[in-house]
């Protein structure tokens, strides 16, 4: 069967070899047709190769004699044969290069050659350090902006031709960045942002388009987001009441997420973002049917009041999008900020905005958002998109990804730290003001941990032998004068009272508080010295050489105990949980006391003390 099929290819491709050189020109064009069709086959195409196949096709570009319809299929042939990498693009003329490159020069150039040309010209690029330069020569930024500008050709026709424009001179410059080792220079830059300027312009048309609510066809789109969603065909005129079937259709706009629920073709007619919108969410349910059935259903079986309306938000997140790239503005002279993932997709805007409702959707559930807080959930995601494009990420998945770590805690994190490094925060008053409230902070602390003291803790007894389940209390008199201590039998539900600890150690009596390797049961034969019961020990040292010794249940009740121990002996509060303490009650004061004066210049010194009046006669006398 293999050598039968071998042949029959060998055969085909003689006779297309054969019927491509007619004198006829319809049987040329048909040869030619069937040609581009069967070279996506590999033995098809190796069996053409060896014919010199190749070499047949480059002589008929360079003579320029064919055109239109001939020319489209004899490049498209070409393409799909070099696509199998049997040839290598070094093996081509100069002059196939300057023909290649000529059809792209020409402003008024039949679409199918212009795509088909720039394909094999950025194959030439990324393949062949020699045709690059060769290909640098010839075309220059100036001679792709006509085919950009040109806006008679249809919407996604011309979307089309953008992205082919757009990923061959983006392959250039990054080429050239690549071999001459040097970073895009301003002029590159600035070419690429007018690319991508006159790329987001194209989306203008669609933006301003109103939905005509009684436009079938357009209507008709809305009923497809229905039916990928819900799984649902088209219902017939007969199957069932119109009544049923409009209050089914109600029903499911609703769970779509329109305003509208009755005719969310209406939603629509807002200009921006128009039909732009409907658009996006079309390319969403189509090339991303899993997540778009997951967010619909997900939001619609929810009975919380916290669904996300996936139809209100898709139109206000569109909106967002055209302001954030600035859709419909013309390029500056003197801008040179491009994002270089939009050059790597043939769709990017769409792939940009299915990126973005999904990111709102996480945030809306991340803030437990309702209805009411959709604006607020709308500006979280609109600083979440506009601090990910900050970095320039080279695709949209670096772009998703660093989305993943904006989440909506990390956001309100960002917010604090931008606003605590603002110039104000770092003015001397208000430095000066964190000084003066320092003291009243760290009392409050000092009071906290002394009440934690009062209340107590349940400590495990120290052995040497095998650990065993038996524990001690431990807790402070509510006039900070005593520790009461004693032995228990089991570990206990509550606080123990006083009365029940046999114990007393007068707080006058201790003499220091030492941790860690300090601790006298850390040093004695047999201790347990894992490292993390070190790091939980302390010891209170006590007359001449007596000692109580602590093993804390976690690094917090350490914390606490330290903190206290060290407060009732007037020393320094030092443990990593009274600094955190000191940070978050400091930061909470400020803002509050700060409040009133949201978006005041606080000035940098104080104001001059005015001078003593010449006489005090103005004081009331009270007698």
């Amino acid at each position: 069967f293999a050598l039968q099929n071998l042949y029959c290819k060998a055969q085909m491709a003689q006779q297309l070899h054969e019927r491509i050189q007619s004198s006829s020109m319809d049987m040329k064009l048909d040869a030619l047709k069937d040609l581009a069709n069967s070279s996506r086959d590999i033995t098809f195409a190796q069996e053409f190769i060896n014919l010199d196949g190749i070499s047949l096709l480059t002589q008929m570009v360079e003579s320029g004699t064919d055109f239109g319809d001939l020319l489209s299929f004899t490049l498209t042939a070409f393409v799909e044969l070099m696509d199998h990498g049997i040839v290598s693009w070094d093996s081509f003329s100069v002059a196939f290069i300057k023909k290649i490159a000529s059809y792209v020069c020409k402003s008024a150039m039949d679409t199918a050659v212009l795509q088909r040309s720039l394909a094999i010209l950025e194959s030439m690029v990324l393949n062949s350090q020699d045709l690059y330069q060769k290909v640098a020569q010839e075309i220059t930024i100036g001679q792709l902006i006509p085919h950009l500008q040109g806006k008679v050709i249809l919407y996604l026709h011309s979307s089309a031709m953008f992205s082919v424009c757009l990923k061959f001179y983006f392959s250039l410059v990054c080429q050239n960045v690549i071999r001459s080792n040097k970073p895009i220079n301003d002029e590159m830059a600035h070419q690429l942002y007018v690319l991508q300027v006159l790329t987001f312009n194209l989306l203008e048309d669609r933006m301003m388009t109103k939905m005509d609510p009684q436009d079938q066809a357009q209507r008709d789109i809305i009923f497809e987001l229905r039916r990928i969603a819900f799984d649902v065909e088209c219902e017939s005129n007969n199957s069932g009441s119109i009544e049923k079937r409009k209050s089914m259709y109600t029903r499911d706009y609703k769970k779509l997420g329109f305003i509208n629920h009755v005719n969310p073709a209406v939603d629509f007619t807002q200009i921006p973002p128009g039909m732009l919108a409907l658009d996006n969410m079309l390319y969403f349910a189509r090339h991303h049917q899993d997540a778009y059935i997951r967010i619909v259903l997900e939001n619609s079986s929810r009975e919380d009041k916290h669904e996300c309306p996936f139809g209100r938000s898709s139109i206000e997140l569109t909106k967002m999008l055209c302001e954030i790239l600035k859709v419909g503005e013309l390029p500056n002279e003197n801008c040179h900020d491009f994002h270089p993932m939009f050059f790597t997709h043939d769709r990017s805007f769409e792939e940009f905005f299915c990126i973005c409702i999904q990111l709102l959707n996480k945030t809306w559930k991340e803030m437990r958002a309702t209805s009411e807080d959709f604006n607020k959930v709308m500006q979280v995601v609109k600083e979440q998109i506009t601090r990910a494009l900050t970095i320039k990420p080279n695709s949209l998945d670096q772009f998703k990804s660093r989305l993943q770590n904006l989440s909506y805690t990390e956001i309100l994190k960002l917010r604090q730290s931008e606003r605590m490094n603002q110039e104000d925060f770092q003015s001397r008053p208000i430095l000066e003001l964190r000084e003066k409230i320092q003291p009243e902070i760290m009392e409050l602390i000092k009071q906290q941990r002394l009440n934690r003291l009062c209340e107590g803790t349940c400590f495990r007894k120290i052995s040497s032998r095998r650990r065993q389940d038996k524990f001690w209390y431990c807790r402070l008199s509510p006039n900070h004068k005593v520790l009461h201590y004693g032995d228990l039998e089991e570990s206990p539900q509550g606080e123990v009272p006083h009365d029940s600890l046999q114990d007393k150690l007068p707080v006058a009596d201790i003499k220091a508080v030492v941790t860690g390797k300090d601790c006298p049961h850390m040093k004695e034969k047999g201790a347990l010295k894992q490292n993390k019961v070190l790091e939980l020990s302390f010891s209170v040292l006590y007359e001449s050489d007596e000692y109580l010794n602590f093993i804390a249940p976690d690094k917090h009740e350490y914390c606490v105990w330290t903190d206290g121990l060290n407060a009732l002996l007037g020393k320094e509060m030092t443990s990593e949980f009274t600094r955190s303490d000191m940070d978050t009650l400091l930061n909470m004061e400020m803002k509050l006391r700060l409040l009133d004066l949201e978006n005041i210049q606080i000035p940098e010194v104080p104001p001059p003390i005015p001078k003593e009046p010449s006489n005090y006669d103005f004081v009331y006398d009270c007698n």
